[in-house]
């Protein structure tokens, strides 16, 4: 819904400036400016409630353009919000310096910006009518979102986010798919990757919402004749009033955002949660349709990028990966004197695996050590199939101990583990561990080669065992 709020965009580059009227458009009225001098001259003229400004501009930047905006009686109480780059964060101290309300860095996060234009466009009263943490979580959920490309992990995050601010509430948002289905995506009392169809016949404030595209406010489900027809179903529920906004973008109803609280609302707390709600629920529509969007267009390349660098069998990482990953980390620890560990293990008497079971069966082995592997490994380590039955983990920031730790704890949850396609036969391992730690090692390739060495010994020694270079 478009208000009467007029926004004045400046920015030399005609990409940044479409970008933000297409963001922007649905809500305000936007004008377009390029170089400070414009901007000057146009806030006069046109008069904004706004002024969204790249910093970086011919004829006059935007830190003079600015200044001279504040100098002036005309147009000194225009909000100026500053684009400035990750990499001249000094702008922003200039930008301040000279009166510039607020600051954003590229490249832009859309559902930051919208947050920010919206707090600097409320009415006089707004801060009467929403409190100061509300505005701090409507940012926080910005740059939060602009970290995030999973759609769920965003709806979840805004739910929980929304029932931590407001006491005894659960909050849930509900997605409405092509087909016209129903279902919960989001809510505060489930796990991330849950959802739930709904019978609408049973939700008739959703129904309300989604036919009239406008809020439903519903202070006392007791006396309120909206929910007659399910007040029964509901009386043992633990709420007593509900707020649903519609979710919309582009004029289409993409789902609801629901609030439903433990006890009825006076008329001044329900304002404040609704302008609340209507914020949070318009943040969650652009940050959704963004990372929906990015989902779709990124996620084939990223399976094809991500299976480029696993074992097809394992998932582990693969060969290519793995010596990648060793060299960089070899450069780093050398560069920050840090420890830099390496486990090379294989399957003990594997080939007798492969005769007796098969190689099918010997592939479920595989694929079960490699799950084994990822269990004991910490996100900054990397695991990978070295080869046929050979394997290996990259221990970045790892001292010997604690290679140590890693290899004899791997190899007691092989022993213990009972193999699905072995008729529980037992399965041992055999690893070498060699460390980078100012040791004499002079290369990553004489790291692997003492860890293989190592690997070797431990079979001599009667396998099933660890040792270390």
């Amino acid at each position: 819904m478009r208000t009467d709020f007029k926004i004045l965009v400046v920015d030399d580059e005609s990409f940044f400036r479409t970008v933000l009227n297409d963001a922007l458009k649905d809500q305000y009225e936007i004008i377009e400016g390029q170089n400070g001098e414009e901007a000057v001259s146009l806030a006069k003229t046109e008069k904004p409630d706004l002024i969204i400004m790249d910093v970086e501009m011919p004829l006059k930047d935007g830190i003079d353009a600015c200044r001279d905006l504040k100098a002036c009686a005309e147009t000194r109480r225009i909000p100026v919000m500053l684009f400035t780059s990750l990499l001249k964060k000094e702008d922003i101290a200039r930008g301040l310096k000279v009166g510039a309300d607020d600051y954003i860095t590229k490249p832009m996060c859309l559902p930051e910006i919208l947050a920010r234009v919206a707090a600097h466009l409320r009415p006089k009263d707004y801060y009467s009518e929403l409190e100061q943490r509300d505005l701090i979580l409507l940012l926080e959920l910005a740059e939060h979102i602009s970290a995030i490309r999973n759609p769920m992990i965003i709806l979840h995050l805004i739910v929980d986010r929304m029932s931590d601010l407001i006491d005894d509430a659960r909050c849930s948002i509900v997605s409405i798919n092509d087909e016209g289905v129903p279902y919960v995506k989001a809510s505060s009392d489930l796990e991330v990757h849950e959802e739930i169809k709904l019978d609408l016949c049973k939700y008739p404030e959703i129904c309300k919402a989604l036919d009239s595209k406008q809020p439903v406010i519903i202070n006392d489900i007791k006396n309120d004749p909206l929910m007659d027809s399910v007040r029964a179903q509901i009386a043992e529920l633990n709420f007593n009033s509900i707020i649903v906004i519609p979710v919309i973008k582009k004029e289409s109803v993409i789902g609801t955002f629901l609030l439903r609280m433990a006890t009825p609302l006076p008329a001044g707390v329900t304002k404040r949660i609704h302008t609340l709600c209507q914020l949070v629920a318009n943040l969650s529509a652009s940050a959704l349709e963004t990372a929906i969007l990015f989902e779709k267009t990124q996620s084939a390349r990223e399976y094809f990028a991500e299976m480029a660098i696993r074992d097809g069998l394992t998932t582990l990482y693969n060969h290519q990966y793995f010596h990648n990953c060793l060299e960089k980390e070899f450069s780093r620890s050398s560069r920050y004197h840090t420890p830099l560990s390496l486990v090379f293990f294989d399957i003990d008497n594997f080939k007798r695996i492969n005769d007796i079971y098969g190689h099918t069966q010997g592939d479920s082995v595989l694929r079960e050590i490699g799950e084994l592997t990822k269990s004991v490994s910490r996100l900054s380590d990397v695991p990978a199939r070295y080869g046929g039955e050979e394997f290996a983990i990259v221990l970045p920031s790892t001292p010997p101990a604690g290679a140590l730790e890693v290899a004899t704890r791997l190899g007691r949850i092989i022993r213990e583990h009972r193999f699905k396609s072995l008729d529980g036969e037992q399965i041992t391992i055999s690893a070498g561990i060699s460390t980078f730690q100012d040791n004499g090692v002079q290369s990553c390739d004489q790291l692997l080669q003492r860890a293989d060495k190592a690997m070797y010994q431990a079979k001599a020694q009667g396998k099933d065992r660890v040792v270390q270079a």
